[in-house]
């Protein structure tokens, strides 16, 4: 083998371990990512909310892949910008453009399913745990921003469309996140297909919480407003990313 090939071999991934406090993070991007959206395209200019969060996701994006290795507070970063531009993108497409979540719903969808099929096909694989090269590392995070869309484009179809509501739309998402957990507990088969299905519907999940939160009460929502929200997510995931962060020092 040769020393590029050795070198490749034994890097480690650019994306972390997946554990409960990945999961725990996930989750809290998600809903930190639909109140800061909700909260700022109503309280300030919507194009250039848009315009801003592109710009903040493509500067979390180049620290990320200029990188060389796994940094739990830049790979955290880019995860959080996404999360706020991910939603801010399905918002537009909807409200702006006045597609019908169901019609956007299988948009993302046929979006997700071309990425994933090209990268499957180029690369072979589409574990993380393979996510050594800057190849990859791009098919990874074209997969991150279709299952951002796709999620918030599903939550959104769920919980306003079908008339299930916040709370009703978080409870069926929960289930459903947690059906590819169990299924590979079980079974243990399938491990890249459990993932990718968990990963997918964090967003709808993490949303429908969100929303619940914010939303006024009149609107079947708890009241504590969208800014509120914002703000404590992104405390308690600068709270578990500064965690991690000690973690990967004491373990490198």
């Amino acid at each position: 083998m040769s020393a590029l090939r050795l070198d490749r071999h034994f890097r480690r991934s650019k994306v972390p371990d997946i554990t409960v406090g990945f999961w725990t993070l996930k989750l809290l991007t998600t809903a930190m990512g639909e109140a800061t959206s909700d909260y700022a395209v109503h309280h300030a200019n919507p194009e250039l909310v848009v315009l801003v969060g592109a710009a903040a996701f493509a500067v979390a994006l180049w620290l990320q892949l200029r990188s060389p290795r796994f940094l739990a507070a830049t790979y955290w970063f880019a995860v959080a910008m996404v999360g706020v531009f991910g939603t801010m993108c399905a918002d537009v497409v909807h409200v702006a453009l006045g597609v019908p979540y169901a019609v956007s719903t299988g948009a993302f969808a046929l979006v997700l399913a071309a990425v994933f099929v090209t990268w499957d096909r180029v690369e072979r694989t589409l574990s993380i745990h393979t996510i050594v090269t800057t190849r990859r590392e791009l098919f990874y995070w074209a997969a991150v921003v279709g299952t951002f869309a796709l999620g918030t484009a599903a939550g959104d179809l769920v919980a306003f469309a079908l008339g299930l509501g916040f709370v009703r739309a978080a409870s069926l998402f929960l289930v459903l996140f947690a059906t590819p957990g169990l299924a590979f507990a079980t079974t243990r088969r399938h491990p890249v297909g459990a993932f990718w299905s968990a990963y997918v519907l964090t967003r709808p999940l993490g949303a429908s919480v969100a929303d619940w939160l914010g939303f006024p009460r009149r609107v079947g929502g708890a009241g504590l407003g969208h800014g509120t929200v914002a703000l404590v997510t992104s405390a308690l995931i600068a709270l578990g990313v500064l965690v991690a962060a000690r973690a990967q020092r004491r373990h490198p």
